[in-house]
This record gives C-alpha cells, structure tokens and sequence, in this order.
C-alpha cells in the first residue's frame, strides 16, 4: 500500500512516500521537493558475522543523469565511480544517523540512495538525508530517530530553509543541519565571514524545521507499523569487563604521565598485551574482548580527569592550543609552501598557480561548472604510524578537503584582482588531531608565499566536549584520543573577523545553544591566538609571486571586438599563441587573459590583441606582412586578421613596373591607411608611409 505524507518546510512542501517502489527491501522512501525526487533503500543482515563486536554500515548515494535528462560525460555513458560530491553526501548522511543505533547492534546495514528526479532549483543533498531517516524509520531497525535535515542560507539579513541554487549563490550562510526533534546532532557548511551570533542563530532557525520533518516521519513510522526486526543483540562478558577494571584500572590511570601520543598507544598496548596473556585461559572464549574493555576504561578515566581536573591526557589545561612551528617557503620550485605543526599534527601546504583555462571542469546533474579554486587533502598511512592502502582517495580525503577548501573558499581574491586557477595541496605528514584545520592553516601560509593576494589569512581549530548529565568541559584544539574518547567533533574555521566553516558531529544526543556558544567563544579565542603566530611568518603577497609561475595579464576589450580576437574556426587566436607562445583566453563578456612564463611574450601578445582591437582609420600607420602578391598590388596584413590592399600605384613614388620589384610575400612593410569604404575594405599606402 503506498502512503504520502508532507510537512511544509519553509516556504515549499516536502512529501514522503512509502509501500510503492522497492517492497523487497526493509525500508524504501521517496522524498520530493518541487520537481526533486530522491529515493533511499534500508537492508540489514539477519545476522551479525560470527565474533563482530562493531557496527557495519554503509551508505552510497549516486545521482543519476537521467534525473536531469542528461547522458554522462566522457568515453564511457554511464554512471561510475562516485564524484567527490557522491562522497560528500555519503558522509552527510551517515554521520547523523550512525549514533542513533543500539550499541549492542552489530548487524550489517546498507543504505543506498538515488536522486530519480533533479530540477535546477531544488538541491539534493538534504532531501538524500530525510530519505535515508525514514527509510530506516519504517524498515523495523532498531534505529532510535527519526533525523531530519535542512539547508539553511540568508540573504539580505533573512534566514531561508532550503533555498534554491541561485538563493544559495547570493547567500552569505551555507549551512546543512541535521538532527533529531530533542536537538541538532549534525552541522556541515561555509559562510562568508559571518559572526558566531549569526552562526547559533541559523541553527537555531534550521532546528525549527527539523522538528517538523521529523514528526512527519514518526506519522510515516507509525502508518507503516512494521514488525521491529529479530536480532541476535552483542552481549559483551560482564564477568571480563569485571575484572579487568579491578586489575587494570589503577595501571591505566598512572599513564596521565605520558603526554606522547605514541609513547602513550605503546603503554596502553602493553597493558592489553599483559591482560590477554594473563586472562586467556580464565576467559578463552571472551578475550578478544580485552582491548575494547581497555580503550572504554581509558576513555572513563581521561574524562573524568578533564571533568573533575580540567587536564588532560597531554597535559594541557581545557583551553590551551599545543605549541605551534611553521616554516614557509620550503620546496623551492614550487610557487608557495608551508608546513604547519601544531603538536603532533604536521601538514605540509603546497599551492600552484595556473591560468584560468586549467580550472577544474565538473560535470554534475544540474549543469556543468569550472572551479578556479581546489584544494586536496591526503592522509598516507605513515602520519600515524602505520602500514595501510594508498592510491584513489577515500571519504575521509574527500570530506577534510572539501571542508578545508570551504573554509579558503571566501578568502580567494576575485579572478579580476588574481586571475589565476589556484591548486591547494594539503600533504598529513603527521596526525595527532585535526589535520583538516591545520590544513587550512597551511594553506593560507602557502598561498601567501606563493602571492596569492588572500582578503584575509584563514586558521581553523577543532572543538571537543566532554559531557556527564550536568557537567560539560569544552576543550580546545583537540588530539585524536580526545576525539575518539570525547562527545563532539566541532571544526570552526575563520579569520579575525569572522567565521568561514563550520563542521559538527554530536556522539550524544545534542548540544543546547548555550553549550554552543560557549564552543565558538572558545574556539574564537583558540583562532585569533594562531592567527597571531601565523602573521608574524606573513609577509606582502604581491611581493611573493614565483619565478616559476606563469604571469598573466588581463585585458577588455569591446564586445563586437570578440569575434575579432578569435577569426574564423579560431584561427586569430591560435595564430596569436604561435607567434607568440602565450596562452591566451577570452570571454562572452570580452575579458581576454593572457599568460605565460615569459613577461616579452605576454607583451607580444597584448601588442596584437590591442592592434585587432583598436578601430582602423584613415591615416594610422602600421608595419604589416605582405600576405599574398596579385598583378596589380600586395595584400597586407595591419594586423591579425585585418588585411588591406596596397595598389601597385601605392608601393613606391616612382613607378613600379613588377610589384615583386618592391616587395615578396612574408616581407614586412610599413603602410599608411588611406581609405575605407562602406564595406569595410581597407586601401594601403607603403609610398605615403615613407613620406
């Protein structure tokens, strides 16, 4: 039985609807906004794979072209591996939803979702949430949501829920916020420098709608009345975690004197190491418990510390950033390089400069675009010690990048002060926390140095939280334990004046706006302090551009001119690049950018384009190439693209009997213009040019 249900969400209708595609899964629904249509599918094992202690989920999002009415790009017409946006929204989906399953579930459970239906004004990301929720809402999964999802932007002091791509282009908050109807568990966005008040108060705006969806999928949920799903629950061995907390727990509490974090991962596998040996015969068929047992243990004791102490595993008090050591300019043929550490965190910043015809083109459902601006991020195994697959990169690779990239994105001069494509590279050398943040870190040290004229320097810093019924601690710059061990991953990336991205995850079931608050006040004063220690390595970017980046130069030229430039099949403008090995592009709006390592041959090429441009009247004077010898006179290019006709009267004062006598094609010749006629043809003089 099919059922559809709505709930208005800002100023449009979002519709669920269930019972009619896919009714072999456990869960199938289809969520629409205007003429937007995503459908999600829940499946979960019977059964867990035999000594699973964790939870498996996946989740693949893919938006087909036939949503839009397109066939893909490239040699092979279909869908294949996922755009970096795919992945994007995987992770988009999975964090909210994840935390919201029984620990004691360890079933494997894949969702897989498809955007059917795509208009150009509706966006997907956030209805590829709300499908994947209720679809886990009627499937009978021990799933404790619903989820709800909104975007939330403001234009002109206004708040919008789920503004349209253009309103989104003319906002100055682009934020996706998940969560259930008690509180958000889920932030993920840039802004255009904004204030923290501006950031809580479009939370709290998107909240509001969050509340509603998701008492449109409990409707939903309660319509469909599935039976909840049998499963076999993950009971761990009481008896195990017993008595490893009586003979263990007094070993890991004196490890708050190790402050290194490999020094402190040794002592914590030497302790796991000695409690299996001593334990397997007593619990052969449980041990493999042990070490899970130990790392809860460990994470009870460097909470309570922080709760009850305000220190924490490192040593450091709630607010303190670890010590910090930059270095610019380090790879000397590249255009701009930085290595930022911060404690046991090390990313090494490399930007390239190339011209505007190098952006990255990307072929998405609604249309294609260019980027002018890219950052990657990469974590090789060895920035934490390890052994571990290399090549194409994971989610993990793309959600850092995208959220560093975002987090630069305002900073970057307009293409009219800088017209270069920009390829940031954020090289994880080391990883002891937030190697996301010290990748924007790096990256403005390394545009700077590479001259790239940034509005402003942009330094990130991730927020921790530590949090038992009343009491909270939130600490500042934290490791990688404390992110493991802690209740919230807050990423807060931004300038002196303002806030650029913002990225939350909440492993508890939400954080008041107070608590929030209290977070970007703190991760504000975090920000400035490396802010300060970044200036100081700073110096003017006009002075910093490389030897080895290419030197453009901008030039406009009239509209009706443009076809000028480029000559018929392109011949004016690939002639130009010949001639003068510069690379040259131009616009629909008559903007001509040319570039090349060598400032003569970008001269070269501007001394062309001016003389295509420049209007031809009578009695310029150019020095031209004789193109092609007929009985009666030369015809002679002024300029590219523009030729005139000397007369064999016109070649010289005396009088010429043969015009080969005078002049042979591929000569040069100094010309007068001496008439123009209706049609635009051009009559030369060599005689009234020497004169």
């Amino acid at each position: 039985m099919s059922l559809d249900f709505s709930v208005d969400v800002g100023n449009k209708q979002m519709n669920f609807n269930t019972g009619y595609l896919a009714k072999q899964a456990d869960g199938a629904v289809t969520v629409s906004l205007g003429d937007v249509k995503v459908f999600a599918t829940v499946v979960a094992a019977r059964s867990a794979r035999e000594g699973q202690d964790f939870f498996p989920l996946t989740v693949d999002y893919r938006e087909k072209f036939y949503a839009a009415g397109k066939i893909p790009g490239g040699f092979i017409k279909r869908e294949t591996r996922p755009l970096d946006r795919e992945i994007l929204v995987c992770r988009l989906t999975d964090r909210p939803l994840r935390p919201l399953f029984p620990e004691n579930f360890v079933n494997e459970v894949q969702i897989i979702i498809y955007v059917l239906s795509a208009d150009s004004e509706n966006q997907h990301d956030i209805l590829a949430i709300n499908a994947a929720s209720a679809a886990l809402s009627v499937s009978g999964l021990p799933f404790s949501g619903p989820v709800g999802a909104v975007r939330v932007g403001r234009v002109n002091g206004e708040f919008i829920v789920n503004p349209t791509f253009e309103e989104t282009e003319a906002s100055d908050i682009d934020l996706i916020v998940a969560g259930t109807k008690l509180a958000v568990t889920m932030i993920e966005g840039s802004s255009k420098n904004v204030s923290e008040e501006d950031m809580v108060s479009a939370v709290i705006t998107a909240h509001e709608s969050i509340k509603k969806i998701c008492a449109a999928q409990e409707e939903l949920k309660a319509a469909v009345n599935k039976e909840p799903i049998e499963y076999k629950p993950f009971t761990p061995d009481v008896e195990l975690k017993k008595v490893v907390r009586e003979r263990y727990y007094g070993e890991l509490a004196e490890l708050k004197h190790i402050t290194m974090k490999k020094l402190r991962e040794d002592a914590i596998k030497a302790i796991i190491k000695k409690a299996v040996e001593e334990l397997k015969e007593e619990f052969p068929e449980t041990s493999g418990e042990i070490p899970g047992i130990i790392d809860s243990l460990d994470g009870e004791i460097v909470r309570l510390r922080i709760l009850d102490e305000k220190l924490r595993a490192d040593g450091r008090d709630l607010t303190s950033v670890r010590p910090i050591d930059i270095r610019t300019g380090i790879l000397p043929r590249a255009h701009g390089s930085a290595v930022f550490t911060r404690g046991e965190t090390q990313v090494l910043g490399v930007t390239t400069l190339g011209t505007l015809s190098e952006g990255q083109r990307e072929d998405h459902i609604e249309g294609n675009s260019s980027k002018k601006f890219m950052l990657h991020y990469n974590f090789p195994p060895f920035s934490v010690g390890e052994t571990g697959r290399t090549g194409t990169p994971g989610r993990r690779e793309v959600g850092h990048g995208v959220l560093a990239e975002r987090a630069l994105t305002w900073a970057i001069p307009d293409t009219a002060d800088f017209p270069y494509t920009i390829r940031q590279v954020a090289e994880t050398l080391e990883s002891n926390g937030s190697s996301s943040m010290a990748s924007v870190c790096s990256g403005s040290l390394a545009m700077y140095n590479a001259g790239v004229k940034l509005k402003a320097p942009v330094a990130g810093i991730a927020m921790g939280l530590v949090m038992e019924g009343d009491r909270y601690s939130v600490i500042s710059d934290i490791t990688g334990l404390e992110d493991h061990l802690g209740d919230m991953d807050f990423k807060v990336a931004g300038t002196e004046t303002g806030i650029t991205a913002f990225q939350l995850d909440i492993k508890i079931e939400g954080i008041t706006p107070e608590i929030m608050r209290v977070a970007l006040a703190q991760a504000r004063e975090g920000r400035l302090h490396i802010l300060k220690i970044m200036n100081s390595f700073l110096g003017k970017a006009e002075d910093n551009l490389s030897d080895y980046a290419p030197k453009i130069r901008i030039l406009k030229v009239k509209i009706e001119k443009i076809g000028e430039v480029i000559g018929p099949g392109g011949r004016v403008i690939k002639k130009i690049v010949e001639e003068t090995g510069a690379e040259v592009n131009i616009d629909d709006t008559g903007t001509v950018a040319i570039s090349a390592i060598s400032l003569e041959a970008i001269e070269r090429a501007v001394k062309i384009i001016q003389g295509i441009t420049e209007d031809v009247e009578i009695g310029n004077v150019y020095t031209g190439t004789v193109k092609k010898i007929v009985e009666f006179g030369a015809f002679v290019e002024i300029v590219p693209g523009k030729e005139g006709l000397v007369h064999i009267s016109n070649l010289d004062a005396a009088r010429v009997r043969e015009v080969t006598d005078i002049c042979n094609v591929g000569d040069k010749m100094k010309v007068k213009v001496i008439k123009i006629d209706r049609q635009g043809r051009i009559d030369l003089s060599r005689k009234e040019a020497l004169e």
